[in-house]
């Protein structure tokens, strides 16, 4: 190869990485998970702002927010040949990072001997209300799953990752109209289902 064979390839690499920067997420998305590198930079540059705000949000602290952004990317890298729709990788993404934010949670609960309890325990740290809370959590978390697949992400984007109406209609491909709709069925079953712990 001569020297401006090299450089007509390198224009094009060039030509190539400005036009993946400014595709759509369904063909950076299909190619990252065909293996392109440099497609899956992309998503990852796109969407690390956005994941390490609603990871903070979910922590309530921003200590662990990078490590558990760098565990989502890795995962995703490692499955994004399943997404089944590639234009939902954001949404995807957001998922993948709130899984390991809950389970950073869940590992992260203090572990304390009753041996070295010699204090009574604040009343917000009582077993009593220790109990109540995992129950209300639990519970929570069952009314979640028993909504209707668009009802649940339409309420997790909008009460967890603080998004916007226009922004859920956008991401889930559906009118404003619709996402008041879904919300306001969404917060009816829960408040039915949550009405013991008011």
């Amino acid at each position: 190869m001569g020297a401006d064979d090299l450089h007509a390839s390198l224009d094009q690499a060039d030509l190539d990485q400005a036009d993946l920067d400014q595709a759509d997420d369904h063909i950076v998305a299909g190619r990252a998970a065909d293996g392109d590198v440099a497609a899956f930079a992309v998503l990852v540059r796109r969407y690390t702002p956005m994941m390490r705000a609603y990871t903070r949000r979910i922590l309530n602290s921003s200590t662990d927010v990078d490590d558990i952004v760098q565990e989502a990317f890795v995962t995703a890298w490692q499955r994004l040949p399943e997404l089944a729709d590639p234009g939902k990788v954001k949404s995807w993404l957001m998922r993948v990072a709130s899984r390991k934010a809950v389970d950073r949670i869940r590992a992260s609960r203090p572990q304390v001997s009753v041996d070295h309890i010699e204090h009574p325990a604040p009343e917000h740290a009582s077993p009593p209300r220790v109990t109540e809370t995992r129950a209300r959590v639990d519970a929570l978390s069952d009314a979640l799953q028993r909504l209707a697949d668009p009802e649940r992400e339409c309420w997790v984007l909008r009460e967890l990752g603080g998004y916007s109406y226009h922004e859920i209609a956008e991401e889930m491909d559906v009118s404003v109209s619709t996402v008041r709709g879904l919300l306001a069925r969404a917060r009816k079953h829960i408040i039915v289902r949550m009405e013991e712990w008011r």
